[in-house]
């Protein structure tokens, strides 16, 4: 096979204010020409960083190493060159297509206008390319939608425009970073197979960087794992994914809700990801490790094994499995008589300017049994946080009731809406956007206990602190900001604002969406402990269909503002019966089979790898000892 990308030793230091961030360090890889290459790590992993320093697109970064694309080394390029070689022959389509898509100018006019900065054509024969290359990546009525504007697209057909626009000169490879993330199963698996057909039809390779081991096992030929800026496991696949060689590999399996039977709890992998503004000497993923040696402190060797498989440790057998925790047996569904809400003929419709009011919820009757959770799934734009909010009194509806405890809410006085608001919790999908950027972390958990006077002073504090120990979170970084936290961490600021008030519905719209698969396990077992202890009642909305399954009782499908199957979980899975439900079913990524593979370690090559071996021999045969 002919190689298209090779890195070489790549490193790439970020000077900041609190020191240089070694964010990769000293990668190497190459890309097949024809290949679908899938990158997947943790977030701070350094993936994004490394193919964006590819690209030239990390301002102040210093690199070394090499990258040699078509022999020419882009590290090398002057930066007129390297323009020159981005959208002509490497493209890159970002995680949010609304960042990267201009808000005032129309998606036809970007495309042509990209066209027309490489390559001297008329803006007619441009224009006739972009809506030929816009049907391409099926664009429903693509003339016509030529000139609407990025906001009147859905997030499917925006990422949709973005591959048209990679495509629009032809390049050899297409860099995908994160592609599919806030996609529903439907709208990814259409942007897979996009991405397969464009790679048939033209021949493009595709690097695709993803913290989704279930699509990359969907796509891709091999798999490089990354972690702490560094490589950790390389090869084919189903190798790579179904029997992982490396310790790190095998914990991000282990997280992911897809390997667990529904109802068990997921094992995350414990601690945090190294800082790489002082990264740790030897193997990055020590501290993390349930294989751990005292030789992990001194740099592993690269093994080579029999199957084309690569890792980055010193372990030489296949990694332990660690049994998860053993929990109560969870609670049984409540019965019928018992729901803590009813929805009824529910309707909502938007005014337009122009034309009809446009139909959200149209008949949609449902209820939320207490202390169940019941997930509710769908495509995007198919009602479901609008009933949500709906539930929560947040927005009117138009027709139909919404029932909390057997109470109207449209018969509500305003100091019954008050307490309402404590008996009602929402949990929102972005937890930094839902968190005030300048205040304190203290502050935004204990504002609930301020708004409704409950307490003031060290009162406050020690409650909030009280909750703060409750999700995980340490109580000493009471005054901290947002921004210090990780995402899970965010994330887990945003439950402790929702229990402050002991609510007895908790709405989690899409809670876990855009987590990493290790971090999506802590929040999730998180959510279960806090059902089990205080008995809360959850609506869950995902378009996650393994989460659903994993954590939620009953599952309501939405299709076009209805209802149109509810079941519980394993009958939704199991025995859909309805096509809509099946065809999200099927877009659902498959399942990872562990297979336990066995596998030939190839001798070391050189003086190198033989000091290396020697010393290992010697390292084990001391603790052996000891």
């Amino acid at each position: 096979m002919t190689i298209l990308l090779d890195v070489r030793d790549l490193a790439v230091d970020i000077p900041t204010e609190d020191g240089t961030v070694h964010a990769v360090q000293h990668v190497s890889f190459s890309v097949n020409e024809g290949e679908f290459f899938g990158v997947v790590g943790e977030s701070g992993s350094g993936k994004s960083v490394m193919v964006q320093s590819i690209m030239g697109l990390v301002p102040g970064a210093r690199t070394s190493g090499s990258v040699l694309f078509r022999d020419r080394d882009l590290l090398s390029l002057a930066p007129e060159q390297l323009r020159s070689v981005r959208g002509r022959e490497i493209s890159m389509i970002f995680q949010d297509p609304l960042s990267s898509l201009h808000p005032q100018y129309t998606v036809g006019w970007q495309i042509v206008e990209q066209i027309q900065a490489h390559e001297r054509v008329s803006a007619k024969a441009a224009k006739a390319r972009a809506v030929d290359l816009l049907d391409r990546v099926r664009i429903p009525d693509a003339a016509a939608r030529f000139d609407a504007y990025p906001h009147q697209f859905s997030g499917g057909m925006r990422q949709r425009v973005m591959i048209a626009m990679g495509l629009s000169l032809g390049p050899a490879l297409i860099i995908a970073d994160e592609p599919t993330t806030a996609l529903d199963s439907t709208v990814q698996a259409q942007i897979l197979d996009l991405l397969g057909e464009m790679r048939s039809e033209f021949g493009t390779t595709v690097l695709m960087i993803s913290h989704d081991l279930g699509v990359l096992s969907r796509v891709a030929d091999r798999v490089m794992v990354m972690y702490g800026g560094r490589r950790m496991e390389l090869g084919a696949a189903d190798a790579v994914l179904c029997g992982p060689a490396h310790p790190y590999t095998a914990g991000l399996l282990r997280s992911s809700s897809f390997n667990r039977e529904p109802g068990t709890p997921l094992v995350p992998i414990g601690g945090r990801p190294p800082s790489l503004l002082a990264p740790p000497e030897g193997c990055a993923f020590r501290d993390r490790c349930p294989d751990a040696m005292s030789i992990c402190t001194t740099k592993p060797p690269v093994r080579h094994y029999d199957d084309g498989t690569e890792v980055a440790c010193w372990l030489e057998s296949t990694p332990v499995e660690p049994e998860p925790p053993v929990l109560p047996p969870p609670s049984l569904i409540a019965t019928g008589d018992d729901a803590i809400v009813t929805v009824d003929a529910l309707r909502l419709a938007f005014p337009q300017r122009r034309g009809e009011p446009r139909v959200v919820l149209d008949d949609v009757s449902l209820e939320v049994r207490r202390g169940e959770t019941l997930g509710l799934v769908g495509e995007s734009g198919c009602g479901k946080t609008t009933l949500a909010r709906a539930i929560a009194g947040l927005v009117a509806p138009t027709a139909g009731t919404v029932e909390f405890d057997g109470a109207p809410t449209a018969n509500l006085d305003r100091a019954q809406w008050r307490d309402l608001r404590r008996r009602v919790q929402l949990v929102f999908q972005d937890p930094f956007g839902s968190l005030n950027p300048r205040r304190r972390v203290g502050s935004i958990i204990g504002d609930p206990f301020r708004i409704h006077r409950l307490a003031s002073g060290a009162e406050r504090r020690a409650k909030v602190q009280d909750l703060m120990e409750l999700v995980g979170l340490n109580p000493e970084h009471y005054n901290r900001f947002p921004s210090q936290f990780s995402g899970g961490q965010r994330q887990r600021i945003g439950i402790a604002r929702a229990l402050a008030l002991n609510p007895e519905l908790v709405i989690l719209d899409e809670p876990v969406s855009a987590l990493d698969v290790s971090i999506q396990a802590q929040v999730l077992n998180l959510l279960d402990e806090l059902q089990r202890r205080l008995g809360l009642t959850y609506l869950f909305i995902s378009h996650d269909l393994a989460v659903v399954r994993h954590v939620c009782d009953r599952i309501a499908v939405m299709e076009g503002g209805r209802i149109v199957e509810l079941g519980t979980a394993d009958q939704v899975w199991n025995d859909p019966q309805q096509p809509f439900t099946r065809r999200l079913l099927a877009a659902a990524a498959p399942e990872i089979p562990r297979e336990p593979r066995e596998r030939r370690l190839l001798p070391p090559t050189g003086s190198a790898g033989a000091h290396a071996d020697r010393h290992h021999a010697e390292q084990l045969a001391v603790e052996v000892a000891s």
